[in-house]
């Protein structure tokens, strides 16, 4: 594919992006020329519009932007890690982690009332230690088993194990505990406020960060290991790179929005597709950029006027079929 045509791309991608973020901040209430007013520090006339769009709709446009894109990321790096097309950012049980935090604060405030004390705050802290308990044993064993294929194992495990203890909270929880802790697994863009969003961005904004900064090695690693070394890369470096990039990332998004499926394994395949390439060069900043695009679309969706979906069902009505796409287009590969 020729350059100018990818640079056209990307000015598409942009242009639906901007579209995007703009229609989920005004939706079908809002006007573009309020909007603006807005924008220019206008005096308000006593609508709430104002409110409207800086306390609720700004901040869930925000959260979609980041969880999208980071997402996006964690799954390309995790399809690059094990070179396998079905990897995703919640491989290695970090998904799995947070969910058993947030069961042990929700859940098990039947029998210790003062772990949801601060309620969503709590949520999240304990979503952010479960993610980096998860974390930590996974780096550790990474010290001691250098093969991907087994740690991807070791990772579904843990996630396994996690979600056992979770399905034993849920055995002994009272109904009301039950209920929220079941509405968090459904994923929600608009739990996330002002001030959260200043705990939120930071950590987002290192992962992509690093996420940049290993673009090359990325690009040996997809020829394997042995390549990559020849190429001096150290291999053990950026593999344990690429697992603390995706745990921020991936882990940082679950802990404020619950575990939002498919973004992570779709976003990757659709920009390669688009753009006939795998070279990180192009891949990564279009998966950023697509995935902040798609996630902001499933959030309009998913609050249009008379019903709102969980944004979990959005991802999946666009993730599961391109997850099927892949494994038939595999699987013709191989018997071909």
């Amino acid at each position: 594919m020729k350059n100018t045509t990818r640079f056209f791309l990307f000015l598409l991608l942009l242009l639906l992006f901007a579209g995007a973020f703009v229609f989920d901040l005004t939706g079908l209430d809002i006007s573009a020329l309020q909007l603006l007013d807005l924008l220019k520090g206008a005096p308000s006339d006593g609508s709430p519009v104002n409110d409207i769009v800086t306390q609720i709709r700004l901040p869930k446009a925000i959260t979609a932007i980041l969880c999208g894109a980071g997402l996006s990321v964690a799954g390309l790096l995790m399809q690059t890690l094990f070179r396998n097309p079905l990897a995703g950012p919640y491989v290695l049980g970090i998904s799995s982690g947070a969910g058993l935090g947030v069961a042990l604060v929700v859940m098990g405030a039947s029998f210790v009332p003062f772990l949801n004390e601060y309620g969503a705050v709590s949520q999240v802290v304990a979503a952010t230690l479960g993610a980096l308990l998860v974390l930590m044993l996974v780096l550790l064993v990474s010290t001691r088993i250098h093969d991907t294929v087994s740690l991807l194992i070791i990772g579904m495990m843990l996630g396994s194990l996690t979600g056992a203890i979770v399905n034993v909270l849920q055995t002994f929880s009272n109904p009301d505990a039950l209920k929220v802790y079941i509405m968090w697994t459904m994923g929600s863009l608009a739990n996330v406020s002002n001030q959260q969003l200043g705990l939120m961005v930071p950590p987002m904004l290192v992962g992509f960060l690093l996420a940049i900064l290993i673009q090359k090695p990325l690009n040996a690693l997809l020829l394997g290991e042995n390549y990559a070394r020849s190429m001096g890369v150290s291999v053990r470096f950026i593999q344990t790179v690429i697992i603390l990039t995706t745990c921020l990332l991936a882990g940082v998004s679950t802990a404020f929005t619950g575990p939002i499926a498919f973004i992570g394994i779709a976003v990757p395949h659709i920009v390669r597709g688009l753009f006939n390439s795998s070279d990180h060069r192009i891949v990564l900043p279009a998966s950023i950029l697509f995935g902040a695009t798609l996630l902001l679309v499933c959030d309009i969706v998913s609050c249009l006027p008379h019903y709102s979906l969980p944004i979990n069902s959005m991802c999946a009505v666009v993730g599961a079929p391109i997850i099927i796409w892949v494994i038939i287009k595999n699987k013709k590969i191989q018997q071909g």
